[in-house]
């Protein structure tokens, strides 16, 4: 009760620091919002249609925020960082277009998938548009070395996906497997979004390593909260079906530690589940019910806290100040989602 009262306040106060941080950064999000909705244009009528289908489906932007955050923090920021954190958005926004597909997913943030009203061939070419403006803004921002990094991490993103689908369904997947995985598929945009953002803001090299460190440890810790919402959440909550994980055969760390800790029986039923698409509830609640009884949800919640920390330890060579201070705090809220 004690713990569970605790994650309670660091949630509220997880949230406090939410909302002063949108406020904070909130005229030079809107010049990013207004960047976004102008280059997600295009005179072929189904890309518009489709690219802001997606864009205003709502979601706190936390990758460009993190750019434009990080800009603010090293104090020297003169423009580039609209650009990098519209292309920031603009490399999620495709990544989760591409996702859809080959997950071959139903809901996006709440709402039927885009595939699911335009198809898989127009969700692919849009995501491939969006990806295109990305790297136009990054080359109108005129930093080679900026555009280096943010053109790593689409190469990182995209070695991530493929990964984890060769993993989908191989038992023999180990949590160093999975932290590889959510590194390059996750961790890997919140890295280069606090990096470049750091570089917009005149960063010299050991507050561009910080900012660079913290949001490759905040990606990780948001990774593996999603990880435990999709067998803890309610589809309307999280914006996609509870259970999707387990349906795509994704080895996830709440799945792997379940596999090596359950009996041969347990084994069974989590393996049938992983191999079989069309999951019923029962099956699902079974599961589920397997991972709570050995706490792999909460050893995996663990792995996020230790993550936290990571982050909010790397920013100790930054200055003393209010950035600082609601970066420091806003990664304990997504953490306290989980609770």
């Amino acid at each position: 009760m004690a713990s569970t009262a605790a994650a309670a306040a660091k949630q509220a106060n997880g949230a406090g620091a939410l909302d002063r941080l949108l406020a904070a950064t909130q005229p030079e999000m809107e010049r990013v919002n207004a960047l976004i909705l102008q280059r997600a244009d295009s005179h072929v009528e189904m890309v518009p249609e489709l690219a802001r289908y997606l864009i205003e489906a709502g979601g706190k932007r936390l990758r460009p925020m993190l750019t434009i955050a990080a800009a603010m923090l090293c104090g020297k920021a003169e423009g580039a960082q609209i650009n990098y954190a519209a292309a920031v958005e603009f490399m999620h926004n495709a990544t989760l277009l591409h996702d859809d597909v080959v997950d071959e997913s139903e809901m996006r943030r709440g709402r039927p998938a885009a595939r699911m009203i335009w198809g898989n061939q127009a969700s692919v070419l849009v995501g491939d548009f969006l990806l295109g403006q990305a790297f136009m803004m990054m080359v109108e921002a005129g930093d080679i070395e900026a555009l280096g990094v943010l053109s790593k991490a689409a190469t990182i993103i995209a070695e991530g996906e493929v990964f984890q689908l060769a993993k989908a369904r191989d038992l023999s997947t180990s949590a160093a497997d999975y932290a590889r995985v959510i590194h390059a598929k996750t961790a890997m945009l919140f890295e280069a979004a606090a990096e470049v953002g750091a570089m917009a803001g005149g960063a010299d090299a050991v507050s561009r390593t910080a900012l660079r460190d913290y949001g490759r440890e905040l990606g990780m810790a948001f990774q593996l909260v999603d990880d435990v919402l999709d067998y803890r959440g309610e589809a309307g909550a999280m914006g996609k079906n509870t259970g999707d994980d387990l349906r795509e055969g994704k080895m996830t760390l709440p799945v792997i530690l379940a596999l090596e800790d359950a009996n041969p029986a347990e084994r069974e039923i989590v393996i049938a589940a992983l191999t079989r698409p069309d999951v019923s509830e029962t099956t699902l609640g079974q599961v589920v019910a397997i991972m709570n009884r050995y706490d792999t949800l909460s050893r995996t919640l663990e792995q996020a806290h230790r993550h936290v920390r990571l982050a909010r330890e790397a920013l100790a060579p930054l200055p003393p100040g209010e950035m600082k201070s609601l970066l420091s705090d806003i990664a304990e809220f997504y953490v306290g989602r989980a609770y």
